[in-house]
């Protein structure tokens, strides 16, 4: 058992090599789906480059991102449990994958107790991060929760934040469950107030600390 507890959801290279072994490696364009919500696939993906966003939707075409994925990262992992799946999932730019199927993944957790701790970890997180989310939209409001999307992606720099990631006012609104046009407002209301700005490169700055309310 190791000492040193996986502090991301990233496989260490060891493991990434080892479990690469059981899989083929596939590569995707921008905006190609690799799981529907609802399918019976059972297959692990292994972002090596690219990223990709875990998200459901509705029937008039409303999204929720759940999540987002990088290099080293890996989803499809609930699908052990033989059900269908819970969540789609779209490449955000061009990715490449490593594919595992659901037989290789299950000899590949007897066989390999340091994955499957880190598996475990790794959902120990994702319990933690959604949780949050649900009291986020059950306790605060569009503002509030516009506010925590930007505080946590963003990084410090000097004495502001950067969020180095590009994000349209769409792809904010589908992170706080709410109208694009509610984003603007907001976003509106704080470029006015020179609380954030946006430079030449599309990178949003926070420049001050932003409004406890809106």
């Amino acid at each position: 058992m190791p000492t040193d507890l996986p502090a991301d959801d990233r496989l260490p290279k060891a493991l990434l090599d080892a479990i690469g072994q059981r899989g083929g490696t596939r590569s995707f364009p921008a905006n190609a789906i690799l799981i529907n919500e609802g399918d019976s696939t059972d297959s692990l993906y292994i972002v090596l480059s690219g990223r990709v966003k875990a998200y459901s939707s509705a029937d008039n075409g409303r999204e929720i991102i759940l999540s987002e994925h990088g290099p080293g990262e890996y989803l499809g992992e609930l699908s052990i449990d033989g059900e269908r799946r819970s969540v789609s999932v779209k490449t955000l730019e061009p990715t490449s994958c490593c594919v595992v199927q659901g037989s290789e993944l299950k000899q590949f957790l007897a066989e390999q107790p340091d994955f499957a701790l880190h598996l475990t970890l790794k959902l120990i997180r994702m319990v933690r991060r959604l949780t949050e989310q649900v009291k986020s939209l059950a306790l605060q409001d569009v503002y509030g929760r516009v506010v925590r999307v930007l505080t946590d992606m963003s990084e410090a720099d000097g004495t502001q934040r950067v969020v180095r990631q590009k994000l349209t006012q769409q792809d904010i609104a589908d992170r706080v469950g709410s109208s694009r046009e509610m984003v603007n407002r907001i976003m509106k209301e704080l470029t006015v107030g020179g609380y954030v700005s946006v430079r030449d490169d599309k990178q949003l700055v926070i420049c001050k600390k932003l409004p406890a309310a809106w």
